[in-house]
């Protein structure tokens, strides 16, 4: 019989995720969190809770349907809520959790990391091209 409480339970089994093995849920998690849509829409919902139109606009060039996608991809995950509150027409909003706020930081560098590089990238990109 186990002593064991189930946060040393579920301790133990996390320790046992490895991103590099192809069946590892934590690789499913990088695959969600690498998607450009996501990293915007945590970066988005930052400052606090934004409706589904606010989020679209913040957003310039999702489509209706992949950001819809990402939405719900996100609830599921247990990054952000989507709140619908009894109003006239009904307003849904959308809200990061304190797991997703856990995330925002790391989603914050990589976005401000790429966007301080991006003319070296540029650089980089056209001395590739020009070799070949």
């Amino acid at each position: 019989m186990s002593t064991r409480t189930a946060a040393e339970r579920r301790a133990e089994a996390g320790a046992a995720y490895n991103a590099y093995v192809a069946e590892c849920p934590a690789r499913q998690l990088l695959d969600r969190i690498g998607d450009k849509w996501v990293s915007l829409a945590i970066n988005a919902l930052a400052d606090g809770p934004l409706r589904y139109s606010e989020v679209d606009q913040r957003l310039a060039g999702v489509s209706q349907k992949m950001l819809t996608q990402t939405l719900r991809n996100l609830e599921r995950d247990g990054l952000l809520t989507r709140t619908v509150l009894p109003e006239v027409p009904v307003r849904v909003e959308y809200r990061l959790t304190p797991l997703g706020e856990e995330l925002l930081p790391v989603m914050r560098t990589i976005k401000s990391w790429a966007e301080q590089h991006m003319d070296q990238v540029l650089t980089a990109r056209a001395a590739y091209d020009a070799q070949s």
